[in-house]
């Protein structure tokens, strides 16, 4: 009993600690048995972020005493940038290009009114991103999941084995997201869509260009949105709040489909999104990039 207290005491304070760093936007210590994924959840911080304010952190190789900086709740890391960032103590337009891997240069150019010696702690200033570098920061995190776990093999799945060649580096249906349940099985074999949580007011955007054939409500998925795209390919997004599109309505990537709702189930705000291909199931893993 002794031990288990000392052991909640611990994971008590780190949680604090964490939850501190995110409010002042400081830097946390990897203990012993941290991923990226307790860390952001003791913070409050969607996993993608840290993995996007950490692009040299390799999820899998974390090390005792490593140093992450933890974003606030008011900085942001779309996919392609550019990303909102807060002035700490020390920083420099050098030295915030060299961690994003982008030059001073772009960072004076993206905040015009903004000169080097200008700079506050506490201000949110704009990155602009290298190209491909949005993608080297997700992808330095290794898996997206909400505990930093691998997501469940391929081979297990019943995902068509061939997809049309249109399928490919399709953007993510949020700027700012976390895998808080990745597509597969459960424990009692019942395939799962995708689980995305995000922030209030985040709108869920198309994937690719198609058109609209439902936009209404469901029985357990509130406000759902069904896309057609070409190449027999369906993309769908449900929990949202509020609908931005009509049935026929045609879109582009990006173009908003609607606001993302908050689930009392889980105190989230939750997408959950699904791909088909001939009506059959598709890891989105294997379409978005």
């Amino acid at each position: 009993m002794l031990l288990a207290g000392c052991a909640a005491q611990q994971k008590d304070g780190a949680t604090r600690d964490a939850a501190e760093a995110s409010r002042r936007g400081s830097w946390v210590i990897v203990q012993r048995g941290d991923t990226l994924g307790t860390l952001a959840q003791r913070a409050g911080v969607p996993l993608e972020r840290l993995q996007r304010f950490n692009p040299g952190a390799d999820s899998r190789r974390l090390a005792v005493g490593q140093r992450l900086l933890m974003p606030t709740q008011r900085e942001r890391a779309p996919y392609q940038g550019p990303y909102r960032y807060q002035v700490r103590a020390g920083d420099t337009y050098t030295s915030i290009a060299r961690r994003f891997k982008t030059r001073a240069s772009r960072l004076q150019k993206a905040n015009p009114g903004v000169a080097s010696t200008q700079l506050r702690v506490g201000q949110l200033i704009k990155v602009p991103l290298s190209s491909g570098g949005a993608a080297r920061a997700s992808a330095s995190g290794g898996s997206s999941g909400s505990s930093g776990s691998k997501p469940a093999r391929r081979a297990s799945l019943p995902d068509p084995g061939d997809l049309p060649g249109s399928a490919r580096r399709w953007p993510w249906p949020l700027d700012d997201y976390r895998i808080v349940r990745a597509y597969g099985a459960d424990s009692r074999g019942t395939l799962q869509p995708m689980l995305l949580a995000t922030d209030k007011g985040a709108t869920a955007k198309a994937v690719a260009a198609g058109e609209v054939r439902y936009a209404g409500s469901m029985r357990q998925l509130d406000q759902v949105v069904i896309v057609h795209h070409a190449d027999n390919l369906q993309s769908v997004y449900a929990q949202c709040k509020r609908l931005m599109v009509k049935d026929g309505s045609t879109v582009k990537p990006g173009d908003p489909l609607c606001e993302v709702g908050y689930s009392s189930a889980t105190e989230r705000h939750d997408l959950l999104f699904d791909l088909r291909h001939g009506g059959k199931p598709v890891n989105p893993r294997r379409v978005l990039r």
